[in-house]
């Protein structure tokens, strides 16, 4: 009886590259030419519909009317991410298998965070974070929390099968776990993590982090797509210096200039692309219209229709709102019209004044009322025949310093080659070295007739001394 031979597959048959603006080239596996029925690829995955849907999804939600050449979209930039985290997997897994020797083949590893950071964005909607904040918030969810359930539900059976990473296959028995992958997005608080491996939590700063797969893909991009030029971003100085040590995901002390340099970059990214004025203008023109139209578009709460989900996407939502203003209804019409200013990037809302309020005190996070406070108190100090006024003030967070202690319970440690010790300590002497949080603080107005006195009423109420209405534009 003869023996069933193995096949021998040629050189790089089973892999295959897409060509990419930031990366160069991003590598991916693909069937065999002699495929085997058993196995599923990346390309499976990369070819499904969830994935093909992110192609109509904006990566810049609004940014995009204010820099024309920001046309890309979340499905670029997972590709991109991909890429990364497989970058992240190869160089950190020799550190992984010292601290937990119970770890996974490398293959393996690779191939889990390359998956993981491919569907991180699975679960947007339109308008991306905006669309998280506006609409799905009102039934209690994020897209991280609709990614786990596309992951599980509707991906799982391809991720399943998933046999190889691009630097060969797996080890005999191992398998890819949709719920690992679905942990990784989303690491849920409260929930009893005690089974799942110590090795996976170790890796999820990879995915979810101070500096990731996902934010230094999109701080490359977004920079290059804008046309917006930033300070440097070492990619592969950050990734050098990144190691895993028995406490977990961390950074070598002489890699800490090179995150200084990304999350300043980071920062001027924030200040200047996605938080820019006109692109706030728009974000409160949309916020006033948004779950009004959602109502009419999508009214069921998406866990319960997911094949509807699935058709949702930028370009699904502003074709059936641009047909809108000519509707018999006068619902429809009337929302049809103002989709129909955004359309034609006719800006509603001009800024009258703007300054940056800095963090109070030493401790970290918020220490400022909302919005809604200051409108009430800016409405009482205007002149009495101004009270009528329309206005916004929005309030747009800045903050480049990484928490030690972040809140996910994933906090970044620094190795020191002098003591040879691993602690959040030299990080904390780190942030010295960065700007303090920020809150961007606008208002905007209809029009520009009463921007001297909204500014003064506006520096009253932050005890500021209003500077020249020309240098605040």
């Amino acid at each position: 009886m003869s023996r069933v031979e193995k096949p021998t597959h040629a050189p790089y048959d089973g892999s295959a590259l897409i060509a990419d603006p930031i990366h160069k080239y991003v590598t991916f596996t693909v069937p065999f030419a002699v495929p085997d029925p058993h196995e599923c690829t990346e390309k499976d995955l990369i070819d499904s519909p969830w994935v093909q849907r992110l192609r109509y999804i904006y990566q810049l939600q609004s940014a995009r009317w204010v820099y024309p050449s920001a046309e890309h979209t979340r499905f670029v930039h997972s590709l991109g991410t991909m890429h990364v985290a497989g970058r992240f997997a190869r160089h950190l897994y020799p550190f992984l298998k010292k601290a937990v020797p119970d770890a996974p083949s490398a293959n393996y590893i690779e191939g889990l965070l390359r998956v993981t950071a491919l569907l991180h964005d699975i679960g947007h909607g339109p308008f991306c974070h905006f669309f998280d904040e506006n609409y799905l918030h009102g039934f209690h969810l994020t897209h991280e929390k609709l990614g786990q359930i596309i992951i599980r539900d509707h991906l799982g059976p391809i991720i399943k099968k998933i046999r190889r990473s691009p630097s060969g296959p797996f080890e005999k028995g191992e398998s890819l776990d949709p719920a690992q992958i679905a942990h990784l997005i989303l690491k849920e608080k409260g929930k009893d993590n005690s089974k799942l491996p110590r090795w996976l939590n170790m890796l999820q700063p990879v995915i979810s982090g101070s500096y990731t797969g996902d934010n230094l893909d999109y701080v490359l991009r977004d920079s290059y797509m804008c046309g917006v030029a930033v300070g440097p971003v070492d990619l592969t100085r950050l990734i050098h210096y990144t190691i895993i040590t028995d406490k977990g995901f961390t950074i070598h002390k002489t890699g800490l200039p090179a995150l200084q340099m990304f999350l300043n970059t980071r920062m001027y990214l924030y200040s200047n692309v996605y938080f820019h004025r006109t692109t706030r203008a728009i974000d409160i023109h949309l916020r006033d219209i948004f779950g009004d139209t959602m109502k009419l578009l999508r009214p069921r709460d998406p866990r319960n229709a997911m094949d509807d989900y699935l058709t949702l996407t930028d370009w699904s939502l502003l074709e059936e709102v641009r047909q809108w203003k000519s509707s018999r209804q006068n619902a429809r019409r009337r929302l049809g019209l103002e989709w129909g200013r955004i359309l034609d990037r006719d800006v509603k809302w001009k800024m009258a004044y703007s300054t940056v309020l800095k963090e109070k005190g030493q401790e970290r996070g918020m220490a400022f009322p909302g919005h809604e406070y200051f409108e009430k108190q800016i409405a009482k100090e205007l002149p009495a025949d101004l009270k009528n006024v329309e206005f916004r003030v929005d309030m747009a967070p800045l903050d480049p310093r990484p928490d030690p202690k972040d809140r996910r319970g994933n906090p970044l440690y620094v190795y020191d080659p002098g003591t040879k010790g691993v602690s959040t300590e030299p990080l904390e002497e780190f942030l010295d070295l960065l700007p303090t949080r920020l809150i961007q603080f606008r208002l905007f107005s209809l029009d520009h007739k009463h921007d001297a006195a909204l500014s003064r009423a506006a520096a009253t109420v932050l005890n500021k001394t209003p500077s020249s209405i020309e240098s605040q534009f």
